[in-house]
C-alpha cells in the first residue's frame, strides 16, 4: 500500500469517528436539561395561572363567555 493511499485511509477513518462522535453528543437531551426544562415550564405556568386568575382578565373572560352564550341564533 502506498503512502498516499495509508493516508486517505486513516483520513476518512479519522472523519469518520468524529461525525459518529458528534452526532452521539448530540442525539439527545441529558438529566439536567430535562430537569431546567422541567422547571422553566412550572414557573410559566405559574406566571399564566396567576395572570388568568387575576381580577380583570376573569372579569373580560367572564363577559366574553356571557356574550356566547346569550348571542341570537
Amino acid at each position: 500500500m502506498t503512502r498516499r493511499k495509508l493516508a486517505e485511509r486513516v483520513a476518512v477513518r479519522w472523519a469518520g469517528c468524529v461525525w459518529r462522535c458528534r452526532v452521539a453528543a448530540d442525539a439527545g437531551m441529558s438529566t439536567a436539561e430535562y430537569a431546567v426544562g422541567t422547571i422553566a415550564a412550572c414557573g410559566f405556568a405559574a406566571v399564566l395561572y396567576k395572570i388568568v386568575t387575576s381580577g380583570p382578565v376573569r372579569t373580560a373572560m367572564t363577559s366574553v363567555i356571557e356574550k356566547a352564550l346569550h348571542a341570537p341564533f
